[in-house]
């Protein structure tokens, strides 16, 4: 069992080392937005592969602001969320929610401003002019006949933009992407493939494949937690039961497979013995994911065991082992995170996201022990 009384003062230390890290950042390297780590290093020539993950630290921002109610947090997320408002209009990457829900909707749910409200229905009919009426998905940045399971994470956008404007043809975008994810890339274990690939002509499927993953064949972990997440995501904006048991087909596959401590290597396939054991990233993902999932299942057992598995994940990310708290020089908060390990691009290294779900899944362990003290009076 967890001791919530522990965990919650190993998240405040950690939120408070998330402070003093990207508070350095961003005076040593303004108006920069890193991507991944080389040596503990932010700043580097390292390639990109592509340009998804600039909302990851006004994210950040805006968390320790939600968190802190500091000024400082709050100008400093205003200001980084507008240098990313251009791409709002960016029809080269599928990646617009990860752009736009991690930075102007968190600032629009904060201030219910509709000129900032805009930026984020913008993004998402930006997002859905990649939709393929043949084959019936979102295109990935790649190519065409390209579908990736990461659009689950940014398929949401879509959905807010549909309910928002009552626009029936972009709910309808976002619904058939959804229900084409799940019936080629979810497979019957729960397990994903990273990518699919379709006939152009017929919009028929032809095969499984991965970029990041060991094989086509292969269990990805982050793309499989990109599934978890998004799936439940989705399930919040449709109701259809259909996505929350992918949802948690997924988690249960993660569960299945994943050590004790709950961090899962770069794809399961390659163990017994990967070569390298970590993935904190994924790790960080479907902890908060299944955060998100413990209040959306029917079945108070299954909230309980998302829930507790959440926390272990959680307990072991902010052990010395993954928090770079007493690594001198690192100038990331998660270390022993994955990018792409094909290309060689930030291997066991911080990476932009998984900061970001890192941050996301503690604060939201320290909102429901705030509302946990409030309701038996230790405030």
């Amino acid at each position: 069992m967890i001791d919530l009384t522990k965990l919650a003062q190993k998240c405040q230390i950690t939120m408070d080392f998330a402070g003093k890290q990207l508070r350095r950042l961003i005076e040593t390297y303004p108006d920069y937005f890193p991507m991944y780590t080389v040596n503990g290093k932010w700043q580097h020539e390292g390639e990109a592969w592509t340009n998804w993950c600039e909302g990851f630290l006004g994210g950040q921002l805006w968390l320790l602001y939600q968190h802190t109610g500091e000024r400082y947090w709050r100008e400093k997320a205003e200001y980084y969320s507008r240098l990313i408002e251009r791409r709002k209009t960016d029809r080269n990457v599928h990646d617009l929610g990860f752009l736009f829900l991690s930075t102007w909707k968190r600032w629009y749910d904060l201030t219910g401003d509709k000129d900032i409200e805009k930026v984020v229905i913008e993004a998402g009919q930006t997002l859905a002019l990649r939709f393929k009426e043949r084959g019936q998905y979102l295109r990935s940045f790649v190519a065409d006949d390209s579908l990736f399971i990461d659009i689950m994470m940014n398929v949401p956008i879509i959905y807010y933009a549909a309910q928002q404007t009552g626009n029936e043809n972009l709910w309808r975008i976002a619904n058939q992407h959804s229900l084409t994810t799940r019936r080629y890339l979810v497979r019957g274990d729960g397990s994903t493939a990273h990518e699919g690939i379709f006939d152009l002509g017929t919009g028929e499927f032809l095969r499984q494949s991965t970029h990041q993953g060991w094989r086509n064949d292969s269990s990805w972990a982050r793309g499989l937690t990109w599934a978890l997440y998004g799936f439940g995501t989705v399930y919040i904006y449709t109701q259809d039961a259909r996505f929350l048991n992918t949802a948690e087909a997924c988690a249960n596959f993660y569960i299945e497979r994943t050590p004790d401590h709950g961090v899962p290597p770069n794809d399961w396939e390659e163990a017994p013995n990967p070569s390298l054991p970590y993935e904190s990233s994924a790790a960080a993902i479907a902890a908060s994911g299944l955060l998100n999932l413990a209040k959306l299942t029917g079945d108070p057992a299954r909230a309980r065991f998302y829930h507790a598995y959440a926390l272990r994940i959680i307990d072991t990310l902010t052990t010395p082992e993954f928090l770079a708290i007493d690594t001198p020089g690192w100038e990331g908060i998660l270390k022993h995170g994955m990018y792409h390990q094909r290309k060689g691009l930030g291997v066991d290294e911080s990476v932009m996201w998984g900061e970001y779900f890192f941050l996301e899944a503690i604060s939201k362990v320290l909102s429901q022990q705030n509302v946990a003290n409030r309701m038996w009076g230790h405030e």
